[in-house]
């Protein structure tokens, strides 16, 4: 059908040959959203590298959203292309997601807090809005991406902080990085919702500790994604 998947020759990050292969492999062979790939074991036998460099190829493909894998039951494509950002992108928004979500923590913890204090009816209007349109987006089968947005855009407005708008809107882009990484993660959406409803319900209840509580422990759940388990040297091999 296809050479996709001839032998590779070693260069540094052999994984990466892989991934280049594996979009061909996917590409040329009309693979699509749902259609599984070749065990990891023949992938490395037809590719005549290790096992360990086409998991981390895999595990690239999975951080990035590209594929599913099921324990015990393959892996498969869950968009009908593997073609996404190269790996040095992907690299560099691994190093600076800490540092991004350090800022969000610091920043939004204290904003939920005024917003309890400061809110006005209609503050309270334009959050739960941006709920409505978070769990729409969710029940629609997305990621409910453009709600989260409207939701932590509601929660500045209502600190009335001019200067700590300003902070947020300095690191606009990396933030979407971070609701981008988040927000893909399995069953994420659904608990991201179900935590923003408690900050909600503490600032409509003028308890700022509580809404300080409840938004950190939500961009500490932001925090755990598959991209900063992924170590892009581990398993970097270079034959089988």
């Amino acid at each position: 059908m296809t050479d996709a998947l001839r032998p590779m020759t070693a260069k540094p990050r052999l994984y990466e040959q892989v991934l280049d292969r594996l979009r061909s492999y996917a590409a040329e062979g009309g693979l699509g959203a749902g259609d599984r790939l070749p065990p990891e074991r023949d992938l490395a036998a037809r590719l005549g590298v290790s096992r360990a460099s086409v998991k981390q190829a895999i595990v690239v493909l999975e951080v990035q959203g590209l594929v599913e894998v099921r324990h015990g039951g393959g892996t498969y494509l869950v968009r009908d292309t593997l073609d996404a950002e190269p790996v040095e992108q992907l690299v560099e928004r691994r190093r600076r997601l800490p540092d991004v979500l350090d800022a969000r923590e610091a920043l939004e913890t204290k904003l939920a807090e005024l917003a309890a204090e400061r809110r006005t009816d209609e503050d309270v209007s334009a959050m739960d809005s941006a709920l409505v349109h978070m769990r729409d987006e969710i029940q629609a089968g997305g990621h409910g991406i453009e709600g989260d947005r409207r939701f932590h855009a509601a929660v500045t407005a209502a600190a009335h902080s001019g200067i700590l708008a300003e902070f947020m809107r300095s690191i606009a882009d990396q933030i979407t990085e971070s609701r981008h990484e988040s927000l893909r993660q399995p069953s994420r959406p659904t608990r991201s919702l179900t935590q923003h409803r408690a900050i909600f319900d503490a600032i409509v209840a003028r308890q700022p500790g509580r809404a300080a509580a409840a938004m950190r422990r939500h961009v500490q759940t932001v925090a755990r994604v598959r991209l900063l388990d992924w170590d892009p040297e581990e398993n970097d091999e270079q034959g089988s």
